[in-house]
């Protein structure tokens, strides 16, 4: 937790941008795997009431009165039966006081409050709600269904919270700066674990318990696959084989639920063969030139494609693709191999604000994506960059045979690409470099003080050092 001073100022700035009603703020409750007593484990707390009310304890709602300029932390205390197996905790009152809220009240009360806020036509501001059982608690408070939840969520609130959380302070940069330095640790371990023969499981085992002996979790599910074409490619029970390149997205979330993301590839022997460094310098080279070109004012929709034009220019070069890349661009023939976006925020959550739509997060009125394009439709982040912002840098190159497949057959932007050359790339899978960088006065830079080896120079003599041992 931060200060107290720190949440008394956030919830005071809220106030100010969100003008009459009643703020909800739910926390999480706890969520079974397979009965009531084995809950999912670590709980992990809701990110925006995090933010505003600090407090990592289930069955907390927050409470903001915008009229009367109250707050009230909602919630039951304990009984002798959870003291019994789960030790003693604070009570609600003193989680309240711990942050700077001078009432408390139990849940009982959320009832009242909503009842007479209605009666009185009064605005109640909530933010879409993404679990089932808030939904329900949600519908019982308001008479909202669940299905229609999610539109009657209050844009006033979500914007507010955008504002906010988007643009980092210098306490939460450090909080950032040791997620990455966990992630560090998980990267480098699983460079050095890498060999032929070992399974993908075992070496994603092996980081999931760095990120839980460091800090709480790890920041989204484990992406360790030597099916790098597949986006979310999880780990299975296959061995990693000789030739073959495997790619690890992984990250951390440190105790204070601050995130790291990065993402590697490499050759499982260590040495990658002319054809994977040909691709793999163009990510670099796409990686670096995000760099250079990211700084305050900037949209990042504009990195994005000067992106895609490297790239799209690159494949040309490899005889991949072919024809003007101003009219493939403007085709999509560049989500052939580049099907998703640039990057994304990321902070309290690894795709920070997600569940608040990320319409609202990524974008403004000037920088709304094409949802009808493919590839187009998948960018996360386009807004202008300000200073704060801390974003990914991730581009990649994939060869997913279904989709060459997919597209031949429809003739799909056969004036751009050489179907044929692609049919030999079935077999290669994918390369994604990512980094977390901030968004400095003047440029970017990159978050955390060890910067996991990308140059493929760099990889090579990483990899060799570590099997030598």
């Amino acid at each position: 937790m931060f200060s107290k001073e720190t949440y008394i100022n956030r919830r005071a700035e809220l106030k100010k941008l969100v003008k009459d009603g009643i703020i909800l703020l739910f926390g999480n409750n706890e969520s079974p795997a397979n009965c009531p007593a084995n809950g999912y484990s670590p709980f992990r707390q809701d990110s925006s009431f995090l933010y505003y009310f600090g407090q990592k304890r289930d069955g907390l709602v927050g409470v903001i009165d915008l009229d009367e300029g109250s707050e009230i932390l909602i919630g039951d205390d304990i009984d002798i039966d959870d003291i019994v197996w789960f030790g003693s905790v604070d009570a609600v009152k003193d989680l309240a006081a711990h942050v700077g809220v001078e009432r408390s009240a139990p849940m009982k009360e959320l009832t009242n409050i909503c009842e007479k806020a209605l009666r009185n036509n009064r605005k109640i501001h909530f933010l879409p709600p993404y679990r089932s059982d808030i939904k329900i608690q949600l519908f019982d408070l308001t008479g909202i269904h669940p299905n229609a939840q999610k539109d009657a969520a209050s844009l006033e609130l979500i914007n507010a919270v955008v504002k906010m959380r988007s643009v980092k302070t210098q306490e939460e940069i450090e909080e950032l700066e040791r997620a990455a330095v966990i992630g560090y640790k998980m990267h480098t371990t699983a460079m050095r674990l890498t060999k032929p023969g070992v399974t993908e499981k075992y070496i994603a085992g092996q980081l999931e318990g760095i990120a839980n002996s460091y800090g709480s979790m790890v920041s989204f599910p484990i992406i360790f696959s030597q099916h790098g074409e597949i986006m979310h490619g999880h780990p299975s029970m296959a061995e990693l084989e000789d030739g073959r390149l495997v790619l690890c997205d992984c990250g951390a979330e440190n105790i204070n639920h601050y995130c790291s993301d990065n993402t590697r590839t490499y050759p499982i022997n260590g040495v990658f063969t002319q054809r994977q460094a040909d691709i793999y310098n163009i990510v670099v080279e796409c990686h670096d030139a995000a760099l250079a070109l990211s700084k305050p004012g900037v949209k990042y929709y504009d990195v994005h494609f000067a992106v895609c034009r490297i790239l799209f220019d690159r494949m040309k070069e490899l005889g991949l693709a072919k024809g003007n890349t101003d009219d493939a661009l403007a085709a999509g023939a560049h989500a052939m191999f580049l099907p998703h976006g640039l990057g994304h925020m990321m902070g309290l959550d690894v795709h920070d604000m997600e569940a608040l739509g990320q319409i609202h997060v990524g974008f403004d009125a000037e920088t709304r994506p094409n949802l009808d394009q493919f590839g187009t439709n998948c960018l996360r982040m386009g807004r202008r960059l300000e200073e704060g912002f801390v974003v990914t840098d991730e581009p990649g190159i994939y060869f997913i045979p279904a989709l060459i497949d997919e597209w031949r057959a429809k003739k799909h932007c056969a004036d751009f690409l050489n179907f044929d050359k692609l049919d030999t790339y079935k077999d290669f899978g994918g390369i994604r470099i990512e980094d977390d960088i901030l968004i400095t006065k003047d440029g970017c830079r990159f978050i955390g003080q060890e910067l996991i080896p990308y140059q493929l120079k760099d990889v090579e003599a990483f990899m060799k050092e570590a099997h030598a041992k």
